[in-house]
C-alpha cells in the first residue's frame, strides 16, 4: 500500500536543532549548520525506509511531505480568538530561523512539497491534509510523522486509519496503542486536551487535572459535557469538582484552541508528493555547501542502488519525431523511447508535416488545445511551441522555439497556419487551464474561439474548470491529478523536464526528443480527461447550466482582465518607498540616539534578542539595559513581539520611547520589503502594468483568488498600507472607476431566508446594522448607541460564519453573558433568518453538499461526523458556502454582463474603450476614457445592481479617481 508521510516541520526542525547541540558550520559559506544536519539525516532515513515499520507494504515510504506554521501579519486564527494564545513561547534561537530557511529551500528545490498557509498552524494543515486524502485517496495509507499529543485526535481518520511515527525512536501509535495507553478513542482527545490545558501555549484548562486524571474522567463519563454535568450533579465531588464548574466559563474557548481544522485552503497534489519526484542529485550538492560528507556518500549509494520499484510503473510507448521520417509514414530509423507517456506523439518540423497536420485539423469537430512557453506568467512569456489533439492516444507538437540547432518552425509559419482553425468558433477547442492558452495566443495576434460550450451537449471547455464545477473541493484540479484520479495515468512531469530551482530551464530549452512527447502528451489527456468529464456534467442540468453560463464565459472575461491589466506608476512606488525609507533611516536615529542616552550603546534594531536585552536588563547587568519589567519570558530572554512592545508602548509609566519606535520601524520596514519592492518588479517592462493572474479553481465557494502578485492583499486596514493604492493609476486620458457591492453578503442572506424585518430595512435604505440594533434592542433608531450598532453589525456578519457567545464578547470586550444575550435577541428577532440557517444544514445532511442560487455545488463531508468539532465546523461550512458562494455566482455574472457589453459597444456608447482591470473581493476596479467616465460609472452602477433579481435591493458604491487610493 503507497503511504503518505506528512512530516510536521518545525517540530522536526526543533527536535534537530536541540539533539546537536555542538555548533557545526558550512566550510563554504560558514553559515551554521547543526540543526540542518539532523534534519537531512532525519529525511534521508525515511527515504532510505530505515526503521521496523517502514519495511512492509503497510508502511513503506512512498509519498511525502512537509506541513509548517504560518502566522502572518495578524498571528494565527487561535491568537486573534484569544491574545494569550502561545504567549509564553519562547523566542526561537537566533541560529535555528536561518537553518531554517535553508531547509525549506533546500526541500523545495529537491522536490519534496512545503505547504502552509496563512493564519494556521502546521497541525490545521496537517489535519486538512489526513482528512482530505483519507477520503479521496482509500489505497493511500497517512502518516504523521510527530509525536506531538495534539495531533493524536487525527488517529484512525479514514481507511485505512490515519497513524502516528515517531522516526527518531522507530514507534508508529495508532488508536489501538491510544486505547491501550490511556483508554480513550481518537474522537476523546479533544476533550482530553480540553481539560487537561496547555502551559506551553497557554491554554487554560481544569486546575489540578493532567493527562490521567482527563483520561480517567473520560473513560468514566464519555464527553466533556457530561464530566461537567457529573461535577455539578454531585457524581464527581470535593475539590476536583470545584475546579470543573470554575473552569466551565473558559473550557469552550479552550475546546476551539485544542481543535484541529480540517478546512485549511491547502491543496498537495499526491503525483507531486511521490518521493519518485525528489532529486537526489540535487540533495548532494545541498550536502556538498553544508559540508555532510557523510550524507553524500549515503546517497550516491542511494542513487547508485536505484532500482525504481517503489516509483509507479512507466511503459514504452511509440514516440515518433519527424527526424528522418514524415509525419504521417512510418519511421525509417530509430526513434527515442521516453519514459512515463503511452501514445502515439508526433513532433512536427517542417512546413509538409505541418500543412499534413492543418489538414486533419480542418476535419476535425473538436480539438484539445496546448502551449508551450518561456515563462509561467502568460503576458511574460514567449510561444515555444503548440501542441493539439484530436484522437485519444495520439498528439501533435509543433515547436516554434527549440535548443539551438535543433530543427523547428518558425512563430510565424505556425500561427499563420493554425489561424484559421483557432479562430474558428465551429470548432470547438478543449484546453486545461485554458485562460493561459487563450492569453499566449492572443499575444500572438490570434484569438482562440470556440472555447466556450454553444449548446448543452458541446464538449468545448476546460477539464480544470470542469473538475471544479463538478467537486470545488477536489485537492487539486491539475492535469497530473486529473489524469491519476480518471484515467488512472500518470504523466509526464514538467520538473522532470525542467527541474527546479535556481538549475531550471526554460521550456525552448528542452531537447525536442524530450520536449516534444510530454507536450503532444498533455493534449491528448486533456481530450481524453474531456471526454470523461464532461458526460458528468451533461448529467446534472444545473451544473451543465453553471458551466456553460458562467464559469466558462467567465475563462474569456478573465482572461481579458489579465491581459489588460492595471497600470501601476513605478515613480509613485519609489517615492513611497523613498519616503518610509527616509522615516526608517530617522526612525533608527532616533532609537540609536535614545539608546546611546539611556545605556550608552546602540543595538541590531532587528535582532530580538539584543532588543529584549536593551529593555529588559538592569544597569548592572551585561549588556546594560533600561531595566523595564519584561512582561513575557522566554528560554532565551524575553519577548519582543508586537503584542509586548504595544503594550509597553502605552503603559505611561513608561518613559522611553523606543518600543513604539520599534513598532513603527518593523511596520514601515515590512511594507518596504514586501509590498513596495515586491509590487515594482511585478511591473511588466513592455506594458507599464502588473497583469496579475485571477484564479477559479482555487477557493472551493466559488470566490475568485489572485496570484502572481496577489492584489487582494494588498494592506488597507492601516492608512500608510492604504497609500500603496496611489501608485495603481489611470494612464493619461482615462480615470478610474472602482464599483464595490455593499453589504452583498447580508443582502444575499436577506434574500435567501425571506427574513421580513431584514428585507424591510433594506428597501428603507437605513443603516442595516443600526436598524438591525433596534431590532434586537427594541429600541427607536435614533437612540441606537455606538456600541450597540457595533454589537449588531458583529453579528450580522458573524451570523453565517457560525458567530459564538465568546468570539463575539472578545471582539466587543464585553461579557460572555451579554454577547450570548446580544445573539440571542438576533436569532428572536430575525427567526427566519435561524430557520433558514438550520435548513442549510439539514440540506447537507441529505445531500452530501449544499448549493448556491445558480447550483454551484460544495460537499460538505463531515456533517454527521461523530467527532462533535467536525460536524460543528461542517455546519457552519454549509452556512457559509451558500451566501458566499452565492455572492461569489453574483459578481461573475456581473463580471460577464459587463465584460459583453464592453466588447460591444458602439463609439457612441458609455462604455466604449472601457476596460475591466481589477477584480478584488466584492469590487471591480475599470480604466475608462476621461471625457465619458460618469457615463460609463452610471452604466456600470446599473448593470451590477441588476445583475440578480433579489428580493431586496443590491447597492453598489462606485467612484471616479485618477487612482484606486482616491476610488473609495
Amino acid at each position: 500500500m503507497n503511504t503518505l508521510y506528512l512530516i510536521d516541520g518545525f517540530a522536526q526542525f526543533f527536535r534537530a536543532y536541540h539533539a546537536i547541540r555542538t555548533p557545526m558550520t558550512s566550510p563554504v559559506t560558514g553559515e551554521p549548520t547543526n540543526m540542518t544536519y539532523g534534519f537531512v539525516g532525519m529525511l534521508i532515513k525515511l527515504l532510505k525506509n530505515d526503521g521496523s515499520h517502514l519495511k512492509d507494504d503497510q508502511g513503506r515510504v512512498t509519498h511525502v511531505a512537509v506541513a509548517l506554521d504560518v502566522g502572518g501579519d495578524h498571528g494565527t486564527f487561535r491568537s486573534q480568538l484569544f491574545p494569550e494564545y502561545k504567549k509564553n513561547r519562547d523566542a526561537p534561537p537566533e541560529d535555528l530561523m536561518p537553518q531554517v530557511n535553508r531547509a525549506i529551500e533546500m526541500l523545495k528545490t529537491i522536490g519534496v512539497p512545503v505547504i502552509g498557509c496563512e493564519g494556521f498552524e502546521a497541525d490545521d494543515v496537517l489535519a486538512t491534509l489526513a482528512s482530505s486524502y483519507s477520503e479521496a485517496h482509500p489505497d493511500l495509507r497517512v502518516r504523521i510523522i510527530s509525536k506531538d499529543k495534539d495531533l493524536k485526535q487525527l488517529l484512525g481518520l479514514g481507511t485505512p486509519a490515519t497513524q502516528m511515527y515517531d522516526l527518531h525512536t522507530d514507534i508508529l501509535i495508532t488508536e489501538d496503542d491510544l486505547m491501550e495507553e490511556l483508554g480513550i478513542r481518537p474522537d476523546q482527545v479533544i476533550d482530553l486536551l480540553t481539560l487537561m490545558g496547555d502551559t506551553a501555549d497557554n491554554i487554560p484548562g481544569v486546575n489540578g487535572i493532567g493527562i490521567k486524571t482527563a483520561a480517567k474522567l473520560l473513560v468514566e463519563h464519555g464527553n466533556l459535557d457530561a464530566i461537567i454535568r457529573a461535577a455539578e450533579d454531585g457524581a464527581i465531588k470535593g475539590k476536583r469538582a470545584e475546579n470543573i464548574i470554575e473552569a466551565k466559563a473558559w473550557l469552550p474557548l479552550s475546546k476551539e484552541l485544542v481543535t484541529l481544522r480540517h478546512d485549511v485552503p491547502v491543496k498537495l497534489d499526491v503525483e507531486e508528493a511521490s518521493i519518485a519526484r525528489i532529486d537526489l542529485h540535487k540533495l548532494i550538492e545541498y550536502c556538498k555547501e553544508f559540508g555532510f560528507n557523510r550524507y553524500q556518500d549515503e546517497l550516491k549509494k542511494m542513487i547508485a542502488g536505484d532500482t525504481a520499484e517503489d516509483a509507479p510503473k512507466k511503459t514504452k510507448p511509440k514516440v515518433n519525431n519527424d527526424q528522418g521520417f514524415g509525419l504521417f509514414n512510418q519511421p525509417t530509423e530509430s526513434v527515442a523511447i521516453v519514459e512515463g507517456v503511452e501514445g502515439d506523439y508526433h513532433t512536427v518540423t517542417t512546413k509538409k508535416d505541418l500543412d499534413a497536420l492543418v489538414k486533419q485539423l480542418k476535419k476535425a469537430k473538436r480539438i484539445a488545445v496546448d502551449t508551450e512557453t518561456t515563462h509561467i506568467r502568460p503576458m511574460w512569456a514567449k510561444l515555444a511551441g503548440v501542441s493539439v489533439s484530436i484522437e485519444p492516444g495520439v498528439g501533435y507538437y509543433i515547436p516554434t522555439l527549440a535548443p539551438e540547432g535543433e530543427k523547428h518552425l518558425d512563430e510565424k509559419t505556425v500561427i499563420d497556419a493554425l489561424r484559421p482553425i483557432l479562430e474558428d468558433p465551429k470548432i470547438e477547442k478543449i484546453g486545461q487551464n485554458i485562460k493561459y492558452d487563450q492569453i499566449i495566443f492572443h499575444n500572438c495576434a490570434v484569438r482562440l474561439d470556440g472555447v466556450v460550450p454553444s449548446d448543452p451537449q458541446s464538449m468545448a471547455g476546460d477539464t480544470m474548470i470542469a473538475s471544479y464545477v463538478l467537486d470545488a473541493s477536489r485537492s487539486s484540479h491539475g492535469m497530473d491529478a486529473l489524469s491519476l484520479a480518471f484515467l488512472e495515468r500518470n504523466p509526464i512531469s514538467i520538473k522532470d523536464l525542467i527541474g527546479t530551482g535556481k538549475s531550471q530551464k526554460r521550456f525552448d530549452e528542452v531537447p525536442l526528443s524530450l520536449a516534444g512527447p510530454y507536450a503532444a502528451e498533455d493534449a491528448d489527456i486533456t481530450l481524453q480527461l474531456d471526454q470523461k468529464l464532461l458526460p458528468m456534467i451533461h448529467k446534472e442540468p444545473e451544473l451543465e447550466k453553471l458551466y456553460r453560463e458562467v464559469e466558462m464565459p467567465l475563462v474569456e472575461v478573465l482572461a481579458q482582465l489579465e491581459i489588460n491589466g492595471v497600470v501601476v506608476d513605478k515613480a509613485e512606488l519609489n517615492n513611497q518607498e523613498k519616503r518610509l525609507q527616509k522615516r526608517i533611516d530617522e526612525l533608527i536615529e532616533e532609537i540609536n540616539a535614545e539608546s546611546k542616552k539611556s545605556i550608552a550603546r546602540t543595538f541590531d534594531l532587528n535582532s530580538p534578542k539584543q532588543l529584549s536585552e536593551a529593555l529588559f536588563n538592569g544597569p548592572d547587568d551585561e549588556p546594560e539595559g533600561l531595566g523595564i519589567k519584561p512582561l513575557k519570558k522566554t528560554k532565551t530572554g524575553y519577548s519582543t513581539n508586537a503584542e509586548v512592545l504595544e503594550k509597553l508602548a502605552q503603559d505611561p509609566e513608561i518613559q522611553t520611547p523606543i518600543p513604539s519606535l520599534i513598532l513603527e520601524y518593523r511596520q514601515l520596514t515590512k511594507l518596504v520589503s514586501t509590498y513596495l519592492k515586491s509590487l515594482a518588479e511585478d511591473i511588466h517592462p513592455q506594458t507599464g502594468r502588473i497583469h496579475a493572474s485571477f484564479n477559479q479553481t482555487v477557493a472551493a465557494t466559488g470566490r475568485l483568488s489572485s496570484s502572481d502578485p496577489n492584489l487582494q492583499n494588498i494592506p488597507i486596514r492601516t492608512d500608510i498600507g492604504r497609500e500603496i493604492r496611489r501608485a495603481f493609476v489611470a494612464p493619461e486620458g482615462a480615470q478610474l472607476i472602482s464599483a464595490d457591492y455593499s453589504q452583498i453578503e447580508l443582502r444575499i442572506l436577506a434574500h435567501l431566508s425571506d427574513d421580513p424585518a431584514l428585507i424591510e430595512a433594506f428597501h428603507a435604505g437605513e443603516d442595516i446594522h443600526r436598524a438591525v440594533a433596534a431590532q434586537i434592542n427594541d429600541i427607536p433608531l435614533d437612540q441606537v448607541s455606538s456600541e450597540q450598532r457595533s454589537g449588531a453589525k458583529m453579528v450580522n456578519f458573524g451570523i453565517v460564519y457560525g458567530v459564538t457567545p465568546w468570539g463575539l464578547a472578545r471582539r466587543l470586550n464585553i461579557g460572555n453573558n451579554e454577547a450570548a444575550e446580544i445573539i440571542d435577541n438576533y436569532k428572536a428577532k430575525f427567526a427566519n433568518i435561524t430557520s433558514f440557517l438550520d435548513e442549510c444544514v439539514q440540506f447537507a445532511r441529505s445531500h452530501g453538499y449544499v448549493q448556491t442560487m445558480l447550483g454551484r455545488r460544495r460537499p460538505i463531508r463531515d456533517i454527521d461526523d461523530r467527532n462533535p468539532q467536525r460536524k460543528a465546523l461542517a455546519e457552519r461550512m454549509a452556512i457559509n458556502s451558500v451566501v458566499q458562494g452565492s455572492a461569489a455566482d453574483l459578481i461573475k455574472l456581473a463580471m460577464i454582463d459587463l465584460h459583453r457589453r464592453i466588447t460591444d459597444a458602439a463609439p457612441d456608447e458609455p462604455l466604449q474603450g472601457t476596460k475591466m482591470i481589477l477584480q478584488i473581493h466584492d469590487e471591480l476596479v475599470f480604466e475608462t476614457p476621461y471625457d465619458h467616465a460618469k457615463r460609463a460609472r452610471d452604466l456600470i452602477v446599473e448593470r451590477m445592481e441588476a445583475a440578480m433579481d433579489l428580493k431586496v435591493p443590491l447597492k453598489v458604491d462606485a467612484h471616479v479617481s485618477s487612482n484606486w487610493y482616491d476610488g473609495k
